[in-house]
């Protein structure tokens, strides 16, 4: 498999959300790959955070590929929705649904993306019969609801797993920075989601430069 860049995906989580836009478009000045927007019911995570009408207020100001992270219920209700708001890729959680197969049909049908995230608790082996099906697969490195969580190592031996049976984007979701951006690459992830190691950074440019190893 050829190796690929490492891509940055800051995540709007951490972001100022009283001036979102200009975030948005500060991390594409930056040097952002992809925008990763979190996307929480109150249901399948214990958070809310935004929906359709957030992401498409956002697409109107930027060309960075949006990153959209279902945390969500029954994610196949919602597909049309965010692909029509301008999503480019719409990762579902496998424990979020019984017919994963559904989902990625969805989205596919959309002309979008698809990718698949499970949490640290869920085997990696539930994965086996959808990695043929996806562009990308997520794995949490915290728990999923909130930001500011320490990375949980071990998940890395799920990348590792991964990488010699999957030649899709492998991201890593939680805990990122300046110290564990390069073991989460070692291992063989592709996608880095940094959220207060870019935003709580005063020069967006340098940490996503450092996070990148460039």
């Amino acid at each position: 498999m050829i190796a690929k860049k490492i891509l940055i995906a800051p995540s709007l989580l951490s972001a100022d959300f009283s001036r979102l836009g200009e975030e948005v478009r500060a991390i594409e000045e930056a040097g952002a790959d992809w925008a990763h927007i979190d996307v929480m019911d109150g249901v399948f995570v214990p958070n809310i955070t935004v929906g359709p009408l957030v992401v498409r207020s956002v697409r109107a100001v930027t060309r960075l590929f949006f990153d959209v992270h279902l945390m969500i219920e029954d994610p196949v209700k919602y597909v049309d929705r965010f692909a029509d708001a301008g999503s480019d890729l719409i990762t579902f959680h496998m424990e979020a649904c019984p017919s994963p197969a559904d989902v990625i049909r969805k989205i596919k049908d959309r002309g979008k993306k698809a990718g698949v995230s499970i949490k640290p608790g869920t085997d990696v082996s539930v994965l086996e019969g959808v990695l043929g099906q996806v562009d990308l697969v997520l794995v949490m490195t915290v728990e999923p609801g909130f930001g500011g969580q320490s990375f949980m190592e071990d998940m890395l031996d799920k990348v590792k797993y991964l990488r010699p049976r999957f030649d899709g984007y492998i991201q890593v979701d939680g805990g990122i920075n300046r110290e564990t951006a390069p073991k989460a690459a070692a291992a063989g992830v592709d996608v880095l989601v940094a959220g207060t190691a870019v935003f709580g950074q005063e020069d967006y440019a340098k940490a996503i430069r450092e996070l990148r190893g460039t």
